[in-house]
């Protein structure tokens, strides 16, 4: 069975915020729906722009099979940050999946999916 870390912070993103132990509760659901190992979360840190903790959960890849986040909005805003995260998993092998919306990133191709979302995202702002 392959594992997954999760990753969830206090900030707002889409101008909401979501409790942390309703974010843990989603990702564990989204890991046992799709038969993943749930490892617990690492909490990141609620300074605007700060990344330290998922950069430790990236560190963890191949230990682990990826990454779970709670939203794909909990990435970065600016495109070249986001992509830099993506290549940094994929390049270990690793797994990136969101749970909310229930997609993943798992090869290079699928990068496309998520940036068009994100553009759409951002073009509504």
């Amino acid at each position: 069975m392959k594992s997954l870390r999760g990753y969830i912070h206090s900030r707002k993103f889409m101008g909401e915020r979501c409790p942390q132990h309703v974010q843990n509760l989603v990702l564990r659901d989204y890991c046992q729906k799709y038969n993943y190992k749930y490892m617990l979360s690492g909490a990141e840190y609620a300074m605007e722009g700060s990344y330290i903790i998922l950069n430790q959960v990236i560190s963890e890849i191949p230990n682990i099979d990826g990454v779970v986040f709670y939203s794909l909005f909990q990435l970065p805003k600016k495109q070249k940050e986001r992509k830099e995260i993506y290549r940094k998993i994929l390049q270990k092998s690793g797994e990136i999946h969101f749970a909310l919306e229930g997609l993943k990133i798992t090869r290079e191709c699928e990068v496309t999916k998520i940036e068009n979302i994100w553009m759409i995202h951002l073009k509504m702002l």
